[in-house]
């Protein structure tokens, strides 16, 4: 590969890993609440969680465009505050990636905790455990498997973005253009050989994904064993 495209590889893990510590950070306590309220509200706060899963990335890209861009209510606001528009730099894609990869964040961090069984909490409870004391020492510990499906999801689905990061970032080497952007580019160049040196790595990466979700998951003890 040629200095560009290792450049765009680092750029590329860069924003992934940036993504993925945010989402971790924004979307455990999130899905904390997800998983225990039961406020009627509940179904609307998942609904809006998970719809990066349905709905077209180019729609989502256009409509970040709107609000981030100059004449959006964020736009004025990032400008106001003297931080510069941020479509077409590397901190809109951070803010594209997050709500894009949400679900993948969310929704493992979520399903993990409502497996926890309620006795549980309530146990360390009448040991005189606070709130944040049970959800550290007793939550955190027992849905570790779900962090790591969360990390590695959240981490996985930010490197294969292509279309919100096309219409929020562009494509400027060196500051935007992301692994997906590159092979496109090399298509349409006719530049075969540097798009399979490229897309083969990303399918290397897939499965080295799901070989880790299926070991990390997979059922361990006499369970296994029946």
């Amino acid at each position: 590969m040629n200095a560009a495209d290792w450049a765009t590889v680092r750029l590329t893990a860069e924003l992934a890993a940036t993504t993925t510590v945010l989402l971790l950070l924004l979307g455990t306590p999130l899905a904390w609440w997800l998983a225990r309220t039961r406020s009627s509200f509940k179904p609307f706060w998942a609904s809006l969680v998970a719809m990066p899963l349905v709905l077209p990335p180019t729609v989502l890209g256009f409509y970040l465009l709107l609000l981030l861009g100059p004449q959006g209510p964020v736009g004025q606001a990032t400008e106001a505050l003297g931080l510069g528009r941020l479509p077409f730099t590397f901190a809109g894609l951070v803010v594209a990636s997050v709500l894009y990869s949400a679900p993948f964040v969310v929704q493992p961090l979520q399903q993990a905790f409502e497996a926890i069984p309620e006795r549980t909490l309530e146990a360390a409870a009448t040991l005189r455990a606070g709130p944040l004391d049970r959800f550290f020492t007793v939550a955190v510990p027992l849905a570790r498997p779900g962090f790591v499906t969360a990390a590695v999801l959240g981490f996985a689905h930010t490197v294969g973005e292509f279309g919100v990061v096309l219409m929020i970032g562009g494509n400027i080497p060196g500051e935007t253009r992301v692994l997906s952007v590159a092979i496109y580019d090399h298509v349409e160049a006719t530049e075969f050989a540097d798009a399979h040196r490229l897309a083969g790595g990303l399918v290397a990466f897939a499965m080295v994904v799901l070989v880790t979700l299926y070991v990390v998951n997979r059922p361990r003890g006499d369970g296994a064993a029946r």
